[in-house]
């Protein structure tokens, strides 16, 4: 059985979508609609910005849907199971049938926006944190007020979520016992209590929206487990926006329900590599 995997914030590349647009008249139809909808031209900062256009949160989350779901739908993809790490959860959602393309992209759009402007209200940031098990860096955040895990990636690479007070702190407590840090270049503490704002903006917003049951599992960012009710669905949604995406525990779940193959639907290749780490012995592909 296979698993489309559905990337996040990361995959972004310059030129992202291009080769797709000028390939396909459902690929170009699509892309002209997302412009629509968004209200601007994402196509163009998508195939033509600089990085850091692209690094903008509500420029980078709609483009990372936006390319993950019409490659989906260019290419027919067969799926037995949907899996989206933080952001691609929503083009989970849209694959699966559970949400239409433009109500999605609506969703993303807000979702970026809200977490956006809550960004902009404190001085926060995220550290990827390299060498340590979880256990090691949960009591080091457990032990620093105002930061908290966010990404378990996969063993050995986890992410936290904090003020950059808090996160100055634990990265040199981090490197006191031997891990390695890295700064990452985000707008603030995504899945972390500082996007509570956002959370209540995009609760709102869901649930002015109808969904449809998927026509496969979705596994969870919330609690790694596969899910087919709407409500349930809807809730670990809004849940996940300030809690730590279980990355590392969903493939697990995955092997253990017997997926053997996590093909990438996406900018990128980042989460194929996370696999590969997690349990190597599973293969992987992209569309």
């Amino acid at each position: 059985m296979n698993v489309i995997l559905f990337p996040g914030q990361g995959s972004q590349h310059i030129g992202m979508g291009k080769d797709l647009y000028e390939s396909s008249d459902l690929a170009k139809k699509l892309f002209k609609l997302s412009n629509s909808i968004l209200g601007f031209d994402i196509t163009d900062v998508m195939f033509k910005g600089s990085a850091e256009d692209l690094k903008k949160t509500d420029i980078t989350q709609p483009a990372i849907f936006i390319h993950s779901t019409i490659l989906f739908t260019i290419n027919s993809t067969n799926a037995h199971a949907y899996a989206g790490h933080s952001l691609g959860e929503f083009s989970a959602l849209s694959c699966s049938g559970s949400l239409i393309f433009e109500d999605a992209l609506k969703l993303v759009l807000i979702r970026a926006r809200a977490m956006h402007k809550a960004c902009k209200n404190n001085e926060t940031t995220m550290a990827a944190i390299l060498g340590l098990d979880d256990s090691s860096v949960n009591t080091i955040c457990d032990n620093i007020p105002n930061v908290v895990t966010a990404n378990y990636n996969c063993p050995g690479q986890i992410v936290i979520s904090g003020s950059k007070n808090s996160i100055d702190k634990a990265c040199k407590s981090i490197k006191e016992i031997g891990g390695k840090t890295i700064i990452l270049p985000v707008g603030g503490a995504f899945h972390s209590p500082y996007m509570e704002s956002a959370k209540k903006e995009l609760e709102d917003a869901i649930m002015s929206l109808k969904f449809s049951k998927p026509d496969k599992p979705i596994y969870q960012n919330f609690d790694a487990n596969p899910h087919l009710d709407i409500e349930k669905i809807k809730n670990n949604l809004i849940n996940q926006l300030t809690s730590p995406v279980l990355w590392t525990q969903t493939i697990n779940k995955l092997i253990a329900d017997n997926y053997k193959l996590f093909i990438e639907c996406g900018p990128g290749r980042v989460l194929q590599g996370l696999v590969k780490k997690i349990n190597r012995d599973m293969d992987v592909s992209s569309i």
